[in-house]
């Protein structure tokens, strides 16, 4: 007669968890756990064991290696057989005493490992048994090996499943890698980078420029310049310096040079807003129709798609039309990224109209606008509280019927005070990565905090092309 086998998949959909005693034990039962290995597994078992080996995450460095390619830890495989022992055979109540694993392969994204563990000796005198512990991936070959032994569970124990909390990864340098690498941008772009007098905004423009984003012309103090990419051993003789005695010169400079046609772009550096954007709405040749404003891009880990903040960094307490052209600004940029018709929130307290909340009357008159045409490119919805704006369970027990609700492209903040501080929630507690850009004027102006990283600001400057282009194309296909 066959010794029972014990398949751990349907186990595991149980919501109660059920031991096997040491007296149930047969010498030659088996259970057996099927797992395919993901690069989410990898990196998860790295962020709990602290085991950062590059031969496991640095896919450049693990081609050079014997194995020619990332593989797993070799304790991946060993964490599945204690998930064997632990969950179900014998399951709860269940003490590892010893453990001996031999790994004659290694494991690779893609491959599929059936555990397989069956009982070879029973002590009665001590509780002891031993099971025999291989990993076999999807040829039939053993890539794992070894002999565990346990103490048995005398007492049959019945407890519900433990709830798992739900682990989210987020590699922001992956997703900012993945979203550049989508994107067709020619050559790389002049662009005035002004006062990049500290090395995170002279780092920035740096990166853009390695990754063929842009051409900077790094505009500021020239001896503060050199000294701070020589102290840091940046490389910058390759790009042009204009000279500018301070930041507010460093700003009517680089103003001059959009003017001029020299610079397509602007990017921020170590200077306080107020002070580029003082240069930029002076000059009445970079001025549009529209009033200016800032967009925010983020990539959040609980959403599932980039998404638009506006206006969080230059219109204070924005009126109605000024909501207007923030919106319109909005759907121009989202039109660039690749998104045709966007899903437009418009953000209150509330989801109801109410004469005593001033941002719910100007949502509704600009879902009106929105439906005379005096807006269009985007799906406009407001007013929709942040909860069901993001939410679609949140939307669906409000009972809001919305194609918007749920599934917001740009959120779209009654004020700057609430904008900036919804923005630095989802960076600061969110954990989300973000770049910013000035719209609405005649160059894009690629402008973050002075506290944003290298990364920030070169996405930033990724934002600024994009736009560029786009604008570029409606004008004159010739000059893209």
């Amino acid at each position: 007669m066959n010794a029972p086998e014990f398949h751990l998949t349907a186990a595991a959909q149980n919501p109660m968890m059920h031991n096997i005693t040491f007296d149930e034990l047969t010498l030659g039962q088996t259970a057996r756990l099927v797992r395919t290995l993901s690069q989410t597994d990898i990196q998860t078992f790295a962020a709990v064991s602290g085991d950062v080996n590059p031969a496991h995450l640095d896919p450049e460095y693990a081609q050079g290696t014997r194995f020619h390619g990332v593989i797993a830890h070799g304790m991946w495989g060993g964490a599945l057989i204690s998930s064997v022992l632990g969950n179900e055979f014998p399951g709860p109540g269940t003490i590892y005493l010893e453990q001996t694993l031999k790994f004659k392969r290694p494991v690779r994204i893609g491959d599929t490992l059936t555990i397989v563990l069956t009982v070879t000796d029973k002590q009665a005198e001590t509780g002891q048994v031993k099971l025999d512990c291989e990993a076999v991936n999807q040829n039939g070959e053993t890539v794992i090996s070894g002999l565990a032994t346990v103490l048995a569970p005398k007492h049959k124990i019945e407890r519900p499943r433990p709830a798992l909390p739900e682990v989210q990864l987020f590699d922001p340098e992956a997703r900012l890698g993945a979203w550049l690498d989508g994107l067709t941008l020619g050559a790389p772009m002049p662009c005035a980078v002004v006062h990049p007098c500290d090395i995170e905004s002279l780092q920035g423009a740096l990166l853009a420029a390695k990754r063929g984003l842009i051409t900077p012309i790094l505009v500021g103090p020239e001896a503060r310049i050199q000294a701070l990419a020589q102290q840091h051993g940046l490389d910058i003789s390759a790009y042009r310096l204009e000279a500018a005695p301070h930041s507010h010169a460093a700003a009517e400079r680089a103003v001059a040079l959009a003017v001029s046609g020299e610079a397509r772009m602007l990017m921020k550096g170590s200077l306080h807003t107020d002070e580029l954007m003082h240069a930029v709405i002076k000059e009445p040749a970079l001025r549009t129709g529209r009033r200016l404003s800032h967009v925010f891009r983020f990539d959040i880990p609980s959403y599932p798609k980039p998404l638009l903040l506006t206006d969080a960094a230059i219109n204070i307490a924005p009126g109605l039309e000024d909501k207007a052209d923030i919106v319109r600004n909005v759907i121009e940029l989202a039109h660039a990224l690749g998104v045709p018709c966007p899903k437009i929130a418009l953000l209150s307290a509330v989801e109801t109209v109410t004469e005593k909340i001033a941002s719910t009357l100007d949502a509704a008159a600009l879902c009106k606008m929105a439906q005379r045409g005096q807006i269009t490119g985007g799906l406009l919805d407001g007013p929709l509280a942040f909860d069901n704006a993001v939410s679609l369970e949140a939307a669906r027990i409000k009972g809001i019927d919305s194609p918007v609700a749920g599934d917001a492209d740009v959120l779209v903040v009654p004020d700057l005070e609430s904008g900036n501080m919804l923005a630095k929630l989802l960076q600061y507690m969110a954990g989300a990565s973000t770049c910013g850009l000035v719209v609405g004027a005649r160059v894009p102006i690629a402008l973050t905090s002075r506290a944003d990283g290298a990364n920030s600001r070169m996405a930033s400057a990724a934002l600024g092309v994009v736009l560029a282009l786009a604008q570029a194309a409606r004008q004159n296909p010739s000059l893209v």
